[in-house]
């Protein structure tokens, strides 16, 4: 788990005026790092929302497309609506309640004694130079589960004044933070 930073070899930037901009640069390299340290990603979650997005787009393709003609597929357009709504509204729900900020969920690492894996948020509020980056365990009733740990920095310590991210501080604050939550022991209730 303690491998050496290697940051990539193009020069990742980002345009320092676009808050967005900024965050998914930062995102992009956490994902990198995290997963560099032995956690694979568990793209589960990922791959309901879009099971859910296709069922959605069924939904709305097949109301469009009835053959029949309006006043006659009413009832079958009524259907629809029904589950469109019921549908978006899963979706929703599963953004809301499971993924909140999340950029990353993770299995363990391979060859480790810990039964969960890591969920990996972030935060770069609207007006701010605050970037927040959570570690938390991605099953917090487990045994195995460790309290989470966060790191909140200003962005400028991480870009050049051209938006260049250097990457070797920015990798070597994750590592840090990934350690930290490894070294952190168990959740006390």
């Amino acid at each position: 788990m303690a491998s050496k930073p290697s940051p990539s070899k193009t020069p990742k930037k980002a345009n320092l005026n676009d808050p967005h901009a900024i965050k998914h640069v930062l995102d992009e390299t956490v994902t990198e790092i995290v997963t560099s340290q032995g956690y694979a990603e568990d793209v589960r979650l990922s791959n309901i929302k879009l099971l859910i997005g296709v069922i959605i787009i069924a939904i709305a393709l097949a109301a469009q497309f009835y053959p029949k003609k309006f006043p006659a597929n009413r009832d079958f357009l009524i259907v629809c609506i029904i589950l469109y709504v019921i549908f978006n509204g899963l979706l929703q729900l599963i953004i809301y309640t499971k993924e909140k900020n999340a950029i990353l969920f993770t299995y363990p690492p391979t060859g480790s004694f810990n039964s969960t894996g890591l969920v990996v948020s972030s935060k770069l509020p609207r007006f701010s130079d605050t970037y927040t980056l959570t570690v938390a365990s991605s099953d917090p009733k487990s045994v195995s589960a460790h309290a989470s740990v966060q790191l909140a920095k200003s962005v400028a310590e991480w870009f050049t004044r051209d938006g260049v991210l250097v990457e070797g501080y920015f990798w070597k604050d994750v590592v840090d933070l990934i350690n930290d939550y490894a070294k952190n022991g168990r959740k006390t209730k």
